[in-house]
This record gives structure tokens, C-alpha cells and sequence, in this order.
């Protein structure tokens, strides 16, 4: 009977290795080991003709969404198929560390910069115990693009800087010591600037995020500020390590986040949610001529059954397909709040319509 039941156990092992061709969203996707990948709010860097998927390391139960253990890092050659690669960046056992274990860290992107020859990863980062009080951006550093990572520091981005958008009235600005969240006056103090002036001195806020390199090197961190009302574009310094100073602020008081952006035909397209906790809500899609430049709205680019909650998922990346110009997929998270470890994986093509605007169909399978 143990001969038999070991048979059974290792047939099971095997049969997790069979190669995938497809994608296959919201199912199971097992890595080399047969372990649902534990990547959760990621990015992909393509490196050296490999891909490598950083996202939340994810722990079971209530309390999976803390940083129990760190970001997670897995290869593929073909993006169908992943190894797991181990923790890239390991939170810290030292107590009096910003990246203590169970602080929280979340959506860590990657990025290469050819100047330095190192590997930049930025994360959203809260500190243990303080909610999302802290609003801080985290970046760490490695000479090796699967880590080990060295964490740098946290910060509130641009402190003491004003955003570029921003007019001379907007900087001289004055607001009431109390206003009723959510009024008309409120709406129209925050798009005037009342957070962006709160928070001057100290950084401002820096909770969901993404990474953007453009194609003369520039990159760009974007991210859900003043109380996750507005969105900022910050450009990172020249060794991607720090912001410049220069930053614009996107949709404000439009309660924006889950940031993901892509550039086809020299316009720029950036796809969010809204802010609904752990619950889906329908995508938002903008444009611009320009990263820092000025973004409009274009609707919801998601289209059929469930295309008001982004078929049950949150953007989180935006993936051009190398080798296929024009192609792109976009990546979200499927959240598992009471068992974290189960989030699933929500990948589909993006699509272009007869004027070039980009949207999202469901597929239950699809190849690239």
C-alpha cells in the first residue's frame, strides 16, 4: 500500500510539470514545483531574453497580506511557464527595521538601469502596526536581477517640492481649517491643492504604485497619493534610485489607484480602478501625448460579462510582448482577502478597437 501511495504522490508531482501553452486567468498556476505562484500585486522585467514576475509573497489566512516574508521572484522564457526563483527581498527579524516582519509591501516593481547595472525595485510600504498611515515608497537595490535585494529607504516622495501642473494661484492657495469630507468644497479645495499643501514639507503620500521606463531611459514612478485621491507621476533620478523633484499630479480628486501604463503609436495609456478596498469595481482607462503631460479620461476599457467589476480583478501591470510590436497583456490580481496565498491571476491580451483605443474582452483560455 505505501508503494502504491508513493506511486500516486510522485504520478501527481510529475503531472504538476506538464508544460502549460496557454494562459488560463483565474485558475490554479502552478510553478516548476507545482505550487500555485505566490506573486501577487507584481511586475515583470524582461531581462536578457528571460522574464522574471515579482510580486507579494503571500502567507495563508486573515493575516496573509502582511509582509510575513517578502517579495517573491520567478523566471520564464515563455511566460506560460515559471521557476520559482526564491525571495528576492526577505523582510527584516530586526525589530527596530522600517521592513520588520509584518509591515506591509506591496505591488514591488522591477527595473534595469543600464547606467549603474543594477536592478531597482520599488514598492508601496506601510510600517508594522500603523495601518496604511505611513503612505511610503521603498526601494532596494541589487547587482543580480533575481536579488538578493538591499533595501535602501522609504520615503514620502517630492518633499518641499510643488507639482509642475501646479499654478502660481494653486501654491499661494488658502483653505478653511475644516471642511466636510466629501462636499462640493472639499472636491474642489483637494483639486486645488489641500493635500499636495499638508503634505509639502514632509513628502507627499505613496500607496498603490507602478514603474514606467520610457524609451529614452527616463523612468517614472506613479502612484496613488493624497489619501488615494489623485494620482502623481514623479520622475525617478538618472540611477532610478530617487525622485527628481519633477512630478505632476493626474485626475485629481478621482480617487484613483492600481496604476498600470503602456505606450503604443507615441500615446501614452494608463489603466486604474477606483478605490473599493479588497473589492473590484470597473476599470478606468486615460491617455496623454506625453507621461508628464495632461491625461483625459476614456471610459472603462473592459467590455462584456463582469466588465463593471474588471472580471473580478485589479490592474497591477501592463506587459508589452517582446518580439510582437504593438501587443500587450494586462496583468491583475483576483483578491483572496480571508486566505491571501489564493489570490489568482487575471492576464488578457489587450485589444485595439477601429480608432486604436485599447480594451479588455474576457477569455476563459489564450496564447499570445
Amino acid at each position: 500500500m505505501k508503494t502504491i501511495a508513493t506511486l500516486l504522490f510522485v504520478l501527481v508531482i510529475c503531472a504538476s510539470f506538464t508544460p502549460q501553452k496557454s494562459f488560463k486567468p483565474g485558475a490554479i498556476w502552478p510553478d516548476n514545483n507545482g505550487v500555485h505562484i505566490n506573486a501577487h500585486g507584481g511586475g515583470i522585467l524582461n531581462f536578457d531574453g528571460t522574464f522574471y514576475w515579482f510580486g507579494e509573497h503571500k502567507i495563508e489566512g486573515k493575516k496573509g497580506n502582511s509582509a510575513m516574508v517578502g517579495v517573491h521572484c520567478y523566471s520564464s522564457k515563455d511566460l506560460y511557464n515559471w521557476k520559482d526563483e526564491g525571495i528576492a527581498l526577505k523582510v527584516s527579524d530586526d525589530t527596530t527595521s522600517l521592513i520588520r516582519k509584518g509591515c506591509t509591501i506591496e505591488r514591488p516593481k522591477v527595473i534595469y538601469n543600464k547606467k549603474t547595472r543594477k536592478f531597482v525595485m520599488w514598492f508601496h510600504h506601510e510600517l508594522k502596526g500603523k495601518g496604511y498611515d505611513a503612505a511610503m515608497t521603498g526601494v532596494a537595490v541589487s547587482d543580480r536581477v533575481t536579488g538578493p535585494y538591499t533595501w535602501m529607504k522609504s520615503l514620502n516622495p517630492n518633499a518641499g517640492t510643488w507639482p509642475m501642473n501646479f499654478t502660481a494661484d494653486q501654491k499661494a492657495a488658502k483653505f478653511p481649517e475644516k471642511l466636510k469630507s466629501w462636499s462640493e468644497e472639499w472636491k474642489t479645495a483637494v483639486k486645488q491643492g489641500l493635500f499636495i499643501q499638508r503634505d509639502l514639507e514632509k513628502g507627499q503620500m505613496a500607496r498603490d504604485m507602478t514603474l514606467y521606463v520610457d524609451d529614452d531611459g527616463k523612468a517614472y514612478h506613479i502612484h496613488a497619493s493624497e489619501e488615494n485621491l489623485t494620482l502623481h507621476i514623479s520622475e525617478l533620478t538618472d540611477d532610478y534610485t530617487g525622485f527628481s523633484g519633477k512630478y505632476i499630479t493626474v485626475a485629481p480628486a478621482g480617487h484613483n489607484e492600481a496604476p498600470s501604463l503602456f505606450k503604443k503609436d507615441g500615446k501614452y495609456y494608463m489603466v486604474t480602478s477606483g478605490c473599493t478596498g479588497w473589492a473590484p469595481n470597473a476599470a478606468r482607462l486615460m491617455t496623454a501625448d506625453s507621461v508628464m503631460g495632461e491625461w483625459s479620461y476614456l471610459g472603462n476599457p473592459c467590455r462584456g460579462e463582469k466588465a463593471d467589476i474588471t472580471y473580478n480583478s485589479q490592474s497591477t501591470y501592463i506587459l508589452p510582448v517582446p518580439g510582437k510590436t504593438g501587443q500587450f497583456i494586462f496583468m491583475a490580481d483576483r483578491w483572496v482577502p480571508n486566505n491571501a496565498i489564493d489570490g489568482r491571476y487575471i492576464w488578457l491580451p489587450v485589444q485595439f478597437d477601429e480608432k486604436g483605443i485599447p480594451f479588455l474582452e474576457w477569455k476563459d483560455e489564450w496564447s499570445y
